[in-house]
């Protein structure tokens, strides 16, 4: 029995670079959409899509489900981590209060969050369970997660078992890229590179 499991991540979004974790919600501009169409199949081998409750995710996740007949369901588990006072900011708004934030934050993000924030261990740990659950639920199936860059690192980091500081300081995940894993019955998840 084997369980495939995709994470893909949204498109651009409306309002530019800024920080937008669960306290945002701004919808897919024109490019976003062309992008996640773009990375789309021409037959869609997903059996069921789950995704984050957010628009930049959700919007297309419908409009994909609608389109390929598959049902689509929401997590709320799945949402991007929260940034705290750093929500909706830019890089340049930030640094315009601190500039040494950002600096402090990537090189250590687990310990430098922004005031308010979720911590990055704590986000790891709700994805990686709804992760799990979905791979209980959903056994033997084929699934499309609808998410965020954040969502598709905590999944990496937990499956190659790397620290989030190495996975979120080293791993770029762009606009509707997608990152595959499979799940053997009784073995763990392991990622899959696709030529």
């Amino acid at each position: 029995m084997t369980t495939k499991i995709d994470v893909i991540r949204h498109g651009e979004p409306e309002g530019g670079r800024r920080y937008r974790g669960y306290g945002v919600n701004d919808p897919l501009t024109e490019k976003g959409w062309q992008q996640m169409w773009a990375s789309m199949p021409e037959q869609p081998p997903w059996d069921l899509i789950i995704s984050s409750p957010l628009a930049r995710c959700l919007d297309f996740a419908q409009a994909l489900a609608e389109k390929a007949g598959i049902d689509c369901i929401v997590e709320d588990n799945l949402k991007e981590i929260g940034f705290g006072v750093w929500e909706g900011l830019t890089p340049d708004e930030i640094l315009a209060k601190d500039s040494e934030a950002l600096n402090h934050f990537y090189n250590d993000p687990v310990n430098n969050r922004p005031e308010g924030a979720e911590p990055l261990h704590e986000f790891s740990d709700r994805v990686w369970l709804a992760y799990q659950s979905i791979a209980a639920t959903h056994s033997n199936k084929h699934i499309l997660i609808v998410g965020h860059a954040g969502i598709a690192r905590a999944v990496v980091a937990n499956v190659l078992k790397m620290s989030l500081d190495d996975v979120y300081s080293r791993l770029s995940v762009e606009y509707a890229s997608i990152i595959s894993t499979v799940i053997k019955e009784g073995a763990p998840p392991k990622l899959v590179i696709k030529a």
